[in-house]
């Protein structure tokens, strides 16, 4: 997803800059080709020779450093990165930036950069708070730089609150989401449905199903990652959340069908993967519940048909993708649902095939619209997300 990216570390003088060489390490892995700034005082905390290390690049420090052969470093650094974090940022880089100053070969790389910068401010909590501190924060955002929020705990200075610097992890994802994938679904609003519902018998019990929410999951992380405003409504799960990614979480099938059809209106894709419970007790309250022979004596509704509402209430304008799991007749079943509930396409697979369905990191599946049926060979259900929101596109044009 990253191979070959130009990614441009910028590393100020706080002791956060320790973790920056594994944030180098991680960028690497993933292909890119990393270079590093560092300011004298970063000196302090880290060296030059430890990136030169783990990137092969020669570690810039000094504007008018000297290299062989001769080069305007700072402006074929800026020229060449797709992408520019500067981590850990401090107050002074903030400052300088914020006010056009070019003193050192940060701040000279950096008014020549037209690509996406993000700066991940680093300090003291108070320096963090301080108005100058937050006026200038402001003054970057307004100019289009990205700002990384720092994170609240427990500092090198002994204090507490908000102004650590994220983990390298976190700070990949931001990397990640700008250059893994082409925003083809820019300015567009998805909504995915993930996970199991579950619909409670009394303060012990309650009906489900086995699904993890694995492909649910996948198909969020993939749309935002190409550019979409996403919003995952999800039952059960045991799965992290999505960064950069609006999470609604729920309990019941009646949960899920207020917290989608509440979100529907205004989502151009909808696709709903989630396993919803299609039964209900009658009567939940225990006292309620009849006994026979110790055991409980159970009515059962059926829940409401989420995905057939959407379908009545879709527009022209909006998509609707809907899964089919069966264990027979899949075609058959599938393209009678994909009728039935007025959408556009299904995504259908076979449980009894080995790699797809619950709880497999892969999934076999067929993309079924009114007009064609695509079967697709077993892939990652990360594959199979990215698979079904390129049809999603196609069809929408």
């Amino acid at each position: 997803m990253l191979k070959d990216k130009n990614i441009l570390l910028c590393v100020t003088g706080g002791i956060a800059a320790y973790k920056i060489p594994n944030l180098a390490s991680m960028l690497v892995k993933q292909g890119c080709n990393v270079n590093v700034i560092m300011t004298k005082n970063a000196e302090s905390f880290i060296t030059a020779k430890t990136f030169e290390t783990l990137t092969g690049n020669t570690c810039m420090v000094d504007t008018f450093q000297t290299t062989y052969p001769p080069r305007i470093h700072h402006i074929d650094l800026a020229t060449t990165a797709d992408y520019v974090m500067v981590a850990p940022a401090t107050a002074n880089i903030i400052g300088k930036i914020a006010h056009g100053i070019a003193d050192d070969m940060i701040t000279s790389t950096l008014l020549a950069c037209k690509c996406p910068v993000a700066l991940a401010p680093a300090m003291n909590v108070n320096m963090f708070e301080n108005p100058i501190v937050q006026d200038n924060i402001a003054t970057l955002k307004k100019y289009g730089y990205n700002i990384i929020e720092p994170a609240t705990g427990y500092m090198a200075c002994k204090a507490v609150g908000k102004g650590k610097l994220p983990e390298p992890v976190q700070l990949y994802k931001y990397i990640e989401k700008e250059l893994a994938f082409t925003h083809d679904l820019q300015g567009k609003k998805v909504l995915v449905t993930a996970g199991a519902t579950k619909e409670p018998i009394d303060p012990v019990r309650y009906i489900s199903n086995n699904s993890t929410g694995k492909m649910g999951y996948a198909l969020a992380k993939a749309a935002m990652l190409r550019g979409a405003d996403v919003t995952l409504v999800t039952g059960q799960t045991a799965l992290e959340d999505i960064p950069f990614v609006h999470t609604v979480k729920v309990t019941t099938a009646q949960d899920m069908y207020n917290a989608v059809t509440e979100s529907f209106a205004t989502a151009d894709i909808t696709i709903k993967a989630a396993a919803v419970a299609d039964y209900t007790p009658a009567e939940v309250a225990q006292n309620k519940i009849k006994k026979a022979d110790g055991d409980a004596n159970i009515n059962l509704k059926r829940t409401k048909d989420i995905l057939k509402e959407l379908g009545n209430r879709k527009t022209d304008k909006q998509f609707v993708c809907g899964f089919s799991m069966e264990t027979e007749n899949m075609l058959e079943n599938s393209k009678e649902k994909l009728v039935k509930k007025n959408i556009d396409m299904i995504v259908a697979n076979n449980l009894k095939t080995e790699g797809a369905g619950f709880g497999t990191d892969t999934n076999v599946i067929t993309l079924i619209t009114k007009e064609s049926t695509e079967q697709l060979p077993i892939m990652s259900k990360e594959e199979c997300a990215h698979k079904i929101i390129d049809k999603i596109l196609e069809l929408k044009g």
